[in-house]
């Protein structure tokens, strides 16, 4: 809570939402002065509240009248004067009945009837309980804070032949940026050097290095490991995935799940209720009690203000929800507002795309299979030398697979045959290498059990025979098996795969990974009717994919997912929850942070609501005190404060990982 008395446009009566929860450090929370010193005017106003006490036990003669009251007035103004000023300034933005003026006036009162002691505590322990509770928010910041650190702020950039040392702002597309060891990547752009090693833990959660071969993309926020390197940029510095990213943790912190809204018009509606009820306890029993007393009465009034702060409520429930974002986002996954971690909890069925999110993204030869009488070595060699003429994605993963086989082998008079294939002249012999209509089409025979085969085919034929196929595919990701598993352990009862890929890959594909239902051969719109479908009979559905066509249906889902390393802006910008790092096992992760996070949100509530109820109640009838009260006031704010930290320190690891150190998972919180 911010104690600054900022007027309209700042904190002035503070709310305790989380948008407030910023990244500006001039609006922080800010309880001292005294050079920036927060726990030095505090420290002061304990020293003379235990002086004072000393003092009135001992009865001195001096330590009366005015004296008296000016040595609590001090220690008082040292830690109150802050929350009286905010309480005035908060008045004419129209939020008068916040904590604030309810402890100026319990406080006040106390003085009124002459209990100094009492007053100085109850503010004393007030601003403690605030500075406590800054702690926790910086606590809880500092993991989101991270990545703000891993903009870089300087880049070097050549021009002319001249390195030149830029703000990332400064800096166009196409330009080349030199990397040194040691050094943050400051925008996106395609490696120009052979090969480099990067740090992406910041990025993505995952210590192991990335090797990156020349091409291939690299993104602002990685640390480059090893050598100078080059860069050629592919993206302004408004428009890399850093940036995004950035935006949209700051932009989640505003995004109130309903739990937040609740609490939020809860206490505005509460607060002057509870300020009623104060006067009426007054006022009231003038007029049915035989024995008033004015003061007595008073008192019990003030503490029962004091024990109706809603201070607990109000500030643990968005920092629980804060918390949840911050384990979310070191554990790689981007929450875009804490509402989604409700909705997350509650999807009873999760649809999936195929290729880039269950699947790597990226073709690779499966299976060699020569004729007969042909060595696997000799079809390698022909068919990779003959597919080094084609761009085809298919024809990329043979000659990958091949590698420096077919290097150097003499290729000549190469036709491509649309929709079949290639023939040329491979090492003086002639080649064919393509489909099963490539081959028939030049009668070629070959065994009828090749139709029979699901995964795309490259089939070969040298000097008019048959010589062998190879079978290309797009594999699953190592943790995709397992991601299904946790999900249906995690009490999913749907798990659905959709592709635009022939249907028969699609099935197989969900059948080595033990998905029970899953359609291929879908356009976007097909994809849109199925995720429709399964909303209409009343499912709570979250959507997962990567291309920019499963941006539609991941805005229709009631949680979009994006895989946010491989993933096209499109699907990322619509998605409510990114993961950085193309893990669909993190989907199971997401769901544990956000059922922790539900379940301390709501043990907040309930412990500040109970002893709130029992408090106010004995203070009603006379029986609890001011100590009693500070208790359920800043005592409960700061259990639920501590309650919601805890998630900050859980461990999310999936409880199948062999040998993972759990030191808390969310099932037992």
């Amino acid at each position: 809570m911010d104690l600054a008395g900022k007027p309209a446009g700042g904190h002035a009566g503070h709310s305790h939402d989380p948008g407030e929860l910023d990244f500006d450090e001039e609006d922080g929370h800010d309880h001292g002065s005294a050079g920036g010193h927060p726990y030095l005017p505090p420290g002061l106003s304990l020293a003379l509240l235990l002086g004072g006490i000393a003092l009135d036990y001992v009865k001195p003669g001096f330590f009366t009248g005015y004296v008296r009251l000016l040595w609590y007035a001090v220690a008082f103004l040292l830690v109150g004067w802050k929350v009286i000023r905010a309480a005035v300034l908060s008045i004419p933005s129209g939020n008068v009945f916040n904590e604030f003026l309810l402890m100026s006036i319990a406080t006040l009162g106390a003085f009124a009837i002459g209990e100094y002691p009492e007053g100085v505590a109850v503010m004393l322990f007030y601003t403690v309980g605030e500075l406590f509770q800054d702690a926790a928010v910086n606590r809880a910041k500092r993991s989101i804070q991270a990545l703000l650190e891993i903009q870089a702020t300087e880049v070097t950039v050549v021009r002319g032949g001249q390195p030149l040392v830029l703000e990332p702002s400064a800096v166009q597309v196409g330009d080349v940026m030199e990397v040194k060891p040691g050094e943050k990547v400051a925008l996106d752009g395609t490696l120009n050097s052979q090969a480099a090693s990067f740090n992406t833990a910041a990025l993505t959660g995952e210590s192991a290095p990335q090797t990156k071969q020349s091409g291939e993309a690299v993104l602002a926020g990685m640390i480059n490991l090893e050598s100078l390197i080059q860069v050629t940029v592919t993206a302004v510095f408004k428009d890399t995935k850093l940036s995004k990213i950035l935006a949209m943790v700051q932009d989640a912190v505003g995004r109130k799940a309903k739990t937040q809204q609740f609490i939020t018009k809860f206490a505005r509606i509460y607060t002057p209720i509870v300020v009623g009820l104060a006067a009426l306890l007054v006022l009231v029993p003038y007029f049915v009690v035989e024995d008033y007393v004015f003061r007595d009465w008073l008192y019990r009034a003030l503490v029962f203000l004091v024990i109706s702060c809603p201070c607990a409520l109000v500030i643990s429930i968005p920092l629980g929800y804060f918390g949840g974002i911050g384990a979310a986002s070191k554990a790689g996954i981007l929450f875009k507002g804490s509402n989604f971690l409700d909705v997350l909890r509650e999807i009873d069925t999760v649809v999936m795309d195929k290729t880039g999110t269950l699947t790597q993204g990226v073709f690779a030869v499966q299976q060699v299979q020569p004729a007969p009488g042909t060595a696997p070595e000799q079809l390698l060699r022909l068919v990779g030398a003959l597919e080094t003429k084609s761009t085809h994605p298919i024809a990329k993963a043979v000659v990958t697979h091949v590698g420096t086989a077919a290097a150097g082998v003499p290729v000549e008079s190469v036709e491509e045959i649309a929709g079949h294939g290639l023939r040329g002249r491979v090492d003086g012999r002639e080649v064919l290498a393509g489909n099963t209509k490539l081959l028939t089409k030049f009668s070629v025979a070959y065994p009828p059990e090749v139709d029979q085969v699901v995964d795309s085919i490259v089939v070969a034929a040298v000097d008019g025979k048959y010589a062998g196929y190879l079978t290309v595919a797009d594999a699953p990701k190592e943790d995709a098996a397992r991601a299904v598993q946790e999900l249906k352990a995690d009490g999913i009862s749907k798990v659905v795969m959709l592709s635009g890929d022939k249907d028969s890959i699609v099935q197989r594909v969900a059948r080595e990974l033990g998905i029970s239902e899953a359609h291929g051969g879908l356009l976007p719109e097909d994809k849109a009717r199925y995720v429709q479908q399964y909303l209409t009979e009343g499912r709570k559905l979250a959507f997962v994919g990567d291309g920019v066509n499963d941006a539609p249906v991941v805005a229709l889902a009631d949680v979009g997912i994006a895989m946010g390393g491989l993933g096209s802006d499109a699907t990322i910008e619509t998605a409510d929850v990114v993961i950085q790092t193309d893990h669909p096992s993190k989907i199971a992760t997401a769901r544990r942070i956000a059922r922790a996070t539900h379940r301390v949100v709501w043990q907040n509530i309930w412990l500040a609501f109970g002893v709130k109820a029992v408090v106010l109640a004995l203070g009603a009838g006379g029986v609890a005190t001011m100590w009693e009260a500070v208790f359920a006031d800043v005592g409960v704010a700061l259990l639920a404060i501590l309650n919601a930290v805890r998630i900050q320190r859980m461990d999310f690891a999936s409880p199948q990982t062999p040998n993972a150190h759990r030191s808390l998972s969310a099932d037992e919180v």
